[in-house]
This record gives C-alpha cells, structure tokens and sequence, in this order.
C-alpha cells in the first residue's frame, strides 16, 4: 500500500516531448504527452494561465485583454478550486502547427491546465480524453478520433471514445492500422528526424523546499557575504548549532534573525570579511530521514555515524508506524538511504525491509487528537483496573491494521480476565507438574496456542487473536482443572500473556514456583502434538445446527455424511425425509437440505 501511493506521488510517466509551432512566428512549445500516438487527433491547443508564453502570445491581439483578464481571475483560485470547478478558457487568437498534420489548431487559455506537471501546455485530443472533449463540446471545437478497438469499429466525427486495452490508430496517416503502442513508437521517431519530438520521462514530484521560518530545525550551514554572495560553511565547522535565544515565538520572521549577534554574524569563509548566517532552519523532516542510523552511533563526535556500526545494526528488521506518512516521512527516509548508499556511507538501498501500518483509535467517531480534546489519558485507567488490563484492552479492541473505536466497558472484560487467569494460575500452584510428556486434549490445546500465540506475534502483528488464544486456553484450564497437564498449560498461559500483561504474569509466575520470567525462554511448540485427533463437524438441517460431531481430521467424506445422518439429533429433525441435497465442507460443516 505505501509502495503504490509513493509510486502514485512521484508520478513517473512515460511518453514524448513534442515541439509545436506558434503559427507567424519562430515561437516552439513544447508538450510533454503519455499518448504520442493520438497526435493526429490533437485538434486544439492549451497553455496553462500561468505559463510565461501567454503574455508574449497576445501581446498586440485583439483578445489581449480578455486573457490577460482570465489569467488574473484564474490566480485568485487555489488548484482545488480550479480542479473542481466547470472547464472554461478564453480563445487567444493564434493557432499552433500540428507537427503530424501541418493543420493550424487554435491555442487557448484554460485553468484546467496546470504548470506543475508537464510543461504547462497540452496538446487536446478531445475525442479521446474526457476534459479535453467536454471543453470542445463547450466551445464548439473540432472532435475527430484516432484510435479504436483493435477488433472494433472507430468512432464517428465528434464523438467521444474511450481509451480500450488494445487498439489500433485510425485516420492517422500512413501510421493508420498500426497497434497503438507501435505507433505511438513509430510517430515518435518520425518526428524525431525531423527535430520535433524525442523520447521522455517526466515526474509529478517536485523539489522539497526544505527551509522553514522556525527555530527548531537545524541550521541551513551558508553565511550570507555583500562580496562573495551565499557561501558553504567549512566542513571543520560543522555542525552549526542552534544558539540559544530569548525568544523563538513566530514574529513574522525568522527567529534566528533576532539570535546573538555573536552567532549571527560570522566571517565569510571566501574573503574573511564579516557574513550574516542564514536564519532559516531545515525542515524537521530532513532529521527524521536519517534519525535511525544516529541512533545506532549515539556518541560519535567525528562523524554522524560510522559505517561498521551501521552494518551490524541495520537496517531496521521490522517498521511500525502509520500510513499517514507515506509520502513524506518514509519517502524522504528511502531517498536519504539511497543517496547515502551511492555515497559509500552505508552498504543498503532500503532502511525498511519490512513494514506494519498501525490503525488509528477513534473516539465519538473522530481520530484521536491532542490538540482537538479527543484523546485519554491513562492515569484513570491504570488506578481504576491496572496497568495490565489497560494494556491488554489497547491490543484485544480490534486489529491492529485497521480504525478501532475506543469503548470504556471493554477495559472491565479485560480486568475479568485476569482475574480468571489469576484464579487458574493460584488453583494450579497447588497441583503437581507432568512427570512426563502428556498427550491429552488440554496439552495439544496449549502447544496450538504456542503455535498460534507465536505466530500472530511475530508474523500477522495480529494482537488481538493472539490475547483471545490465551483467553480460550485459560477456559479450557478452568474446564480442565485436574487434567495432567492443566499446571503445564498454565505455567504456558502465563508465559504467552507477559508480553502484553508483564506485571501480572511477573507475579503468578513466581507464584507457580519460577523465578523471573523475563528471563526464561519463550515457549516452543511440538509439532507433533500440533495434529489434531479429531475435528469438530458441525451438522446442520436447512443451515441450523441440530449436532456437532467430533470425528478424524481425515475421515472421507462418504463416512462423514453416514455419521451425520446417524445422528440421532439430526433424525428427529429431518423425521424421515431424504435430503435434496447434502453440502459438505470436509472437516467443517455437513448441511443436509430438505
């Protein structure tokens, strides 16, 4: 999932910059478009109003002012605005040569055009692409299709064509029957002979204005010099260290414009002469890009870190944190990793190999926040039912990927829980170990619930089964309690439930005759006790249950429906009648339908 949204954020494109001609002039724009083969139904031509041709094109036109007027309007409006509103233009009176046709095609101003991706200007191909046809349509523009299904017949004159998984150009010169791709290909290397188009990759993403106007950010290492300009601070004065200030409030400037004089000022690196520092500090981002690897060397005063100790620490084994900050935090942490890994700093091109995106906790329907009063402290929590059953009821409230509610009543349940495990561990102290390996019911249930227990925590991060497995285990005690292995299954509980209720399960460990279970190893399942013996088969009349039948995991299905009509419950229900039809879900479910 973060893959895909910073793939969609950077916004990679494949296609062709192509050359336009301003009819009358020696003026070029150029185009960036993902489908060079439909060049032959460009039919109109749109500058964005911010595009630095737009004065220059209608300078002495009739249409001058009416533009220059649009273009004013267009400003006032954020991008959304613009995205949102219904398409219009205004017509600038000169027309664009199509480099396929040699056509003459009218260029207009539009804000649907947008100058941060592309160049700012398209080529409108309205019978193919949905903007494009609907400001044709406002406008009374030329509509003509060049591309159709492959097995298909092409649109007619002026009618709208979606683009389909496989086509073939129509109406498109001598490159007319070819498969779209192919003479997408084609048309671009013809143009290319002659100087027009080439070959090209454009990205959405821009470049990261990094400086901000606070004081909490580090130091942008330039001095200001009137002789030399900006100028790099010397690598033996490195780091430059925030100064301490009397006040770092927003002012309408930057705070370190008011820091000590003795910090400010400093002499210029290239002529020696007295510079001003620069007082704005980087984005808090450009920390939080490379923080992991400080961490591994805390200490180093010579450098930010030192490759050895980063091989042997990183990079990071698992990564939990929320989807929110796909496109800023992480990204700007792999592109940091990847520059350093071209730099020899470190010896990977990935920090994060694995990942785990959190949910978020709501509360009244909205996310927990601090700043708008919708979050909880734990302090009540904790003196009401403990710090265990708190902690127990954040990881068993829901899945950990996804949105949970936060619900006071269901910290009661956990602390009921506890008291339940506290009463089975108490009962069992008082029992005798297994002299030797048991094999009873309730000993193949606690090495599942290792299995299970061990895998939901180390592989699915699925929190909340993993507490309900401990919680059917100590049922299963309670049913159980004088069955051989009931101390061995509630040493197992309490050792599976620390890490999520430590302090309690400190306690009854010792109170099962241990010492610090902090220390111990973590339970191990034995594979062979992870076979079941038998299968619970629910047996249902018209889908309600009317049985349920313990039988072998593998009993052939022949045997099972017999079973299942043997029922003496299921007899009464069905009273003599045959079944029309038998559903059978092997270990699972037999419905007898009637």
């Amino acid at each position: 999932r973060v893959l895909t949204m910073q793939r969609n954020w950077i916004g990679r494109s494949e296609g062709a910059d192509i050359l336009f001609r301003v009819e009358g002039s020696e003026v070029d724009v150029e185009v960036f478009t993902t489908r060079p083969d439909t060049l032959f139904g460009a039919t109109f031509f749109v500058l964005a109003p911010e595009h630095p041709l737009v004065a220059e094109l209608v300078q002495g036109q009739p249409e001058q002012t009416e533009v220059l007027e649009y273009v004013r309007r267009t400003a006032a409006r954020t991008v959304v605005e613009r995205e949102q509103k219904e398409k219009d233009g205004v017509f600038t009176g000169r027309h664009a040569v199509n480099p396929a046709t040699g056509e003459p095609i009218p260029i207009w101003v539009a804000d649907y055009v947008l100058m941060d991706y592309g160049t700012g200007a398209i080529m409108a191909v309205p019978a193919h692409d949905e903007r494009d046809f609907g400001f044709a349509e406002r406008y009374n523009l030329t509509v003509r299709p060049v591309v159709a299904p492959a097995e298909g017949e092409p649109a007619a004159e002026g009618a709208f064509a979606a683009h389909s998984e496989s086509e073939r150009l129509v109406d498109s010169g001598e490159f007319t029957g070819m498969a779209a791709p192919d003479g997408a290909k084609a048309i671009v290397s013809w143009l290319e002979g002659k100087s027009l188009a080439r070959a090209a990759v454009r990205y959405r993403l821009r470049d990261w204005l990094l400086s901000r106007q606070r004081y909490w950010g580090c130091p942008i290492p330039v001095v200001h010099c009137e002789r030399c300009g900006i100028v790099a601070v010397p690598d033996d004065e490195l780091p430059v260290l925030l100064p301490e200030v009397d006040d770092y409030t927003p002012r309408g400037k930057a705070p370190l414009a008011a820091a000590p004089d003795e910090w400010l000022h400093a002499p210029c690196p290239g002529c020696g002469e007295m510079a001003t520092r620069e007082v704005d500090t980087m984005d808090t981002f450009v920390d939080s890009s490379w923080y992991f690897l400080r961490y591994c060397d805390p200490r180093n005063d010579e450098a930010p870190f030192e490759r050895g100790v980063i091989d042997y620490w990183l990079p990071v084994d698992q990564y939990i944190g929320g989807v929110e900050h796909a496109v800023m935090h992480l990204l700007y942490a792999r592109y940091f990793c990847k520059v350093m890994n071209d730099l020899g700093l470190v010896g990977f091109r990935e920090p994060f190999p694995r990942m785990f995106n959190h949910g978020w906790v709501h509360m009244g329907g909205a996310k927990m926040s601090k700043s708008k009063g919708t979050s909880v402290g734990p302090d009540d929590y904790v003196a009401e039912h403990g710090a265990d059953a708190l902690r127990l009821y954040v990881l068993f409230v829901g899945p950990a990927d996804q949105a949970v509610d936060w619900n006071d009543s269901g910290l009661e349940g956990m602390a009921r829980f506890l008291r339940r495990l506290w009463r089975v561990a108490h009962e069992q102290a008082e029992h005798p170990g297994m002299d030797a390996v048991s094999d009873t019911p309730l000993v193949r249930k606690t090495h599942a619930t290792i299995a299970k227990v061990s895998d939901d925590i180390a592989r699915r991060f699925a929190m909340n089964t993993q507490i309900a497995a401990v919680m059917e285990l100590v049922n299963e005690i309670a049913r159980s309690p004088d069955d051989p292995g009931a101390r061995f299954a509630a040493e197992t509980a309490v050792s599976l439930i620390q890490p999520s209720a430590p302090h309690i399960a400190e306690e009854l460990w010792e109170r099962l005759g241990h010492e610090r279970l902090w220390e111990q190893s973590w339970p191990e399942a034995d594979p062979s006790l992870l076979e079941r013996e038998t299968v619970e088969v629910v047996v249902q009349v018209n889908g309600r249950i009317r049985d349920r039948l313990h039988v072998a995991p593998n009993l052939p299905e022949e045997e099972l429906v017999a079973l299942a009509r043997a029922s003496d419950r299921v007899r009464a229900f069905m009273d003599g009648a045959e079944a029309t039809r038998t559903v059978v879900v092997p270990g699972r479910l037999v419905n007898f339908v009637i």
